[in-house]
């Protein structure tokens, strides 16, 4: 079993998403059997690799899990997509712990095939989430860098199984170097919680936001742009820890 990293925030567009296309994009790049499972309810995951949804989702159905992975349009990198089904959303939102555990189950047995799996995850606390941070070993939480950042990684941290803190890391995205308030929230996010925080920072780039219309990663869309650039490092800190 590889790599499962729970991409998660509460908080909406601080990069989640943006994120785990991303960071999954680089590790494909550099050689690595990757996976995107998209638990997102808004499916952005799926369709910012051109892909669309399915209208049933993949942890409701009777079928085992590798029947819904498909490939994407990059070598050694595949989507688990998400369903707009509101039903099945929910009914795996108000699941019997003995459903949930089924998820659990079906998710570790059905993706030994890969390096690394990246979970985007649904930005509302629900059973769903806290069975992704289940089957995960490490968590990513992308925070904008903003006034309440702090705030709202406390209260990331409180949903998080206790022995998950230390394998979670903090990624400062969307930083605009020219503003005082980016880095004196940086400042502060690396002082309180020091070795968790991703030396990496991700800038705010126009060319991120192009290639998710786009429905492609920033490295193919524009390689020697900033945040193509930055999500190269990432990958790179990302296998670094690996090795730790």
């Amino acid at each position: 079993m590889g790599q499962i990293i729970c991409v998660m925030n509460q908080k909406g567009g601080v990069g989640k998403t943006t994120t785990t296309i991303n960071l999954a994009a680089c590790l494909a790049r550099g050689g690595f059997q990757t996976l995107i499972v998209d638990l997102d309810p808004q499916c952005n995951a799926t369709s910012g690799l051109d892909r669309k949804p399915v209208t049933q989702h993949p942890f409701v159905s009777q079928l085992p899990l590798k029947e819904f992975i498909i490939s994407t349009d990059w070598s050694k990198l595949f989507l688990l997509p998400g369903a707009k089904s509101f039903g099945d959303v929910s009914a795996l939102n108000n699941g019997a712990p003995d459903q949930l555990e089924r998820i659990q189950e079906v998710f570790r047995s059905g993706l030994n095939s890969f390096d690394f799996v990246l979970i985007d995850s649904p930005p509302a606390v629900s059973s769903l989430t806290k069975t992704a941070l289940l089957c995960a070993n490490q968590v990513l939480m992308p925070i904008q860098c903003e006034f309440f950042a702090m705030e709202g990684i406390s209260k990331m941290a409180q949903l998080l199984p206790g022995d998950m803190w230390q394998s979670t890391g903090i990624l400062l995205t969307m930083v605009d170097f020219t503003l005082e308030l980016s880095n004196e929230v940086e400042n502060e996010v690396r002082e309180y919680f020091g070795d968790l925080v991703f030396k990496t920072r991700i800038p705010r780039d126009v060319a991120v936001s192009e290639a998710s219309s786009f429905g492609k990663p920033v490295i193919e869309y524009a390689p020697r742009s900033r945040g193509a650039r930055a999500y190269m490092e990432l990958c790179m800190e990302v296998l670094d820890n690996e090795q730790e």
